[in-house]
């Protein structure tokens, strides 16, 4: 890659990466294929990084050929004391043997011997996996590792239906990870590893159409949401996103400020076990330790998190959660008696928990916090009573700061336009700052997307709270009372007219001119016609 630019590598290395995934999974659906190609991939990730850590310490101590991964597991001199350090510093502990660059060249030899089909590479992957998350139990780092690779299914009859067709793939799965060019692991490991897991999550979940989607956020719509939920501050305590998927919104904080910004850390929950397993893989992937993150598993609305009970509330809240979904509601007693939701007077409708997730968020935001979260539109202005209710309550309390309209179809696998809803505790200023941003994007196919400038000028706008034509308006909490509390941006911005304006006093003057002649074309066609019939006669 030599002579291109940093742009050109980084596209020639998407490109070599799709590439890889395409052939690698072979007819088998790529949604359904992602977790062997994301697993493979953080393998060979926490493989390098826990040698190098070894590697870099043995160099500094004066012994320039160390290599960990050439020793055998028995030579390496360390004993329980020394080995638990390891583990609590890098939340697990891999021997030589088990690292991704010992089990390929296993498996490449077995390859080249003839051997592959009976060399248990399946197992021995297996094995060694379980090896690497066991490892952590006992440790702080437990519920971080446990179950990372239990999506990493290397008996599954997906990957072939023998022995042999399971570890052909699986070697072949191996070459394309450990082909791609990442570079030297001390100098980029964070930006090429989390750049390459990126790229892949968002090439999967373009390809799954609204399955995707569900899971994955579009990286400039994380940014623009990370943006306005850090309030231009360049330092802060806790960042939580209530429905954190992949954990692309949250690793946006850390993208902004840099991972000494946030100081005590990151916190999500996620309800989709394979998606809660990629999300914690990410965050590693990204260079975020186990001890900077906690990513529960389970349903934010029913079962929020105990630990997160006890680290709200939170300064920074940024979510996507999923639009108009099914929830228990008031048939729960529980729920309807649970100090997040009751306090509104009524809970969300069953079929369309999106003002539930809302309320949980606010519940847990930090008196000079800030949340921002994408709504689906119809939330801000349905009539239903439970909705009602809870905008009645969100407005006439002063905390919601600003709705922002989106551009449309700039989301996987479905073109609705979208809401970001921005609450705080302690307000800017009064009423609501309505801004009709969907003019803002840049065209594409099969979606639109978030220019760097686009994302600026929304948030500038938001920013400035003041009233701009047909952008943003400001309105009155006693205005919006007027209306039942209707928050559709449409309902408040008035659309720039772009239909050509006609001066009708001309246009008749024109159409005048036009009748006058063609009467005086048709006069002379009937003296010309008349004067034929004459000399006819």
């Amino acid at each position: 890659m030599t002579g291109m630019t940093r742009d050109q590598q980084r596209a020639e290395l998407h490109r070599t990466i799709w590439g890889i995934a395409e052939t690698v999974r072979n007819g088998i659906d790529a949604w359904d294929f992602k977790q062997y190609v994301l697993g493979m991939l953080f393998y060979r990730y926490i493989s390098e990084d826990f040698a190098h850590y070894i590697d870099s310490d043995e160099i500094k101590a004066g012994d320039d050929g160390f290599s960990y991964a050439a020793l055998r597991d028995e030579d390496f001199d360390l004993d329980d004391e020394d080995r638990d350090d390891l583990i609590k510093e890098k939340g697990c502990f891999i021997y030589p043997s088990q690292l991704f660059c010992n089990v390929w060249a296993f498996a490449k030899k077995a390859e080249k011997d003839g051997t592959l089909a009976e060399s248990n590479l399946n197992t021995i992957l297996h094995n060694t996996l379980d090896a690497i998350e066991h490892s952590s139990v006992g440790f702080a780092a437990e519920e971080d590792f446990q179950g990372l690779f239990d999506d990493f299914d290397t008996s599954s009859k997906r990957l072939g239906g023998t022995v042999g067709e399971r570890n052909k793939r699986l070697l072949k799965l191996m070459d394309g990870i450990g082909n791609m060019d990442l570079g030297h692991f001390g100098d980029n490991r964070v930006d090429a590893f989390g750049d390459a897991y990126e790229f892949l999550m968002r090439m999967y979940a373009s390809n799954a159409g609204k399955s995707g989607g569900e899971y994955f956020t579009p990286p400039e719509v994380s940014r623009l949401l990370m943006l306005i939920a850090l309030d231009g501050r360049s330092r802060v305590n806790k960042v939580y996103d209530p429905t954190c998927g992949s954990g692309g919104i949250l690793l946006q904080a850390a993208k902004i400020l840099g991972n000494d910004g946030v100081t005590e850390g990151y916190f999500g929950q996620e309800k989709n076990l394979t998606t809660y397993n990629l999300a914690r893989i990410n965050m590693m992937l990204h260079g975020i330790n186990y001890e900077k993150f906690d990513i529960a598993y389970g349903d934010t609305l029913t079962n929020p998190s105990e630990r997160h009970w006890d680290e709200e509330p939170f300064q920074v809240i940024a979510a996507n959660p999923p639009y108009s979904t099914s929830w228990e509601g008031d048939s729960s007693a529980k729920l309807a008696d649970d100090v997040r939701f009751k306090v509104a007077g009524m809970l969300a409708p069953k079929s369309k928990a999106d003002l539930a997730f809302v309320m949980h968020s606010l519940a847990w935001l930090a008196n000079d916090g800030v949340a921002a979260m994408l709504t689906f539109p119809g939330a801000l202005y349905r009539s239903n009573k439970g909705e009602l209710a809870i905008r009645k309550y969100l407005v006439d309390n002063d905390f919601v700061d600003a709705v922002i309209q989106l551009p449309k179809n700039i989301f996987f696998g479905t073109s609705i336009t979208t809401c970001i809803l921005v609450m705080r505790r302690t307000k800017r200023g009064q009423g609501v700052l309505f801004v009709d941003a969907s003019k803002y994007f840049v065209p594409g196919s099969p979606q639109n997307s978030l220019s760097e400038e686009n994302i600026q000028e929304i948030v500038r706008v938001y920013r400035e709270r003041v009233d701009v034509d047909h952008v943003a308006k400001v309105v009155t909490n006693e205005e919006l009372k007027d209306t039942k509390y209707r928050m559709s941006v449409s309902a408040w911005v008035e659309p720039e007219d772009t239909r050509e304006k006609v001066d009708i006093k001309a246009l008749n003057a024109e159409i005048a001119g036009i009748v006058a002649r063609e009467t005086k074309l048709r006069a002379r066609v009937d003296a010309i016609v008349a004067e034929l019939e004459a000399d006819d006669e």
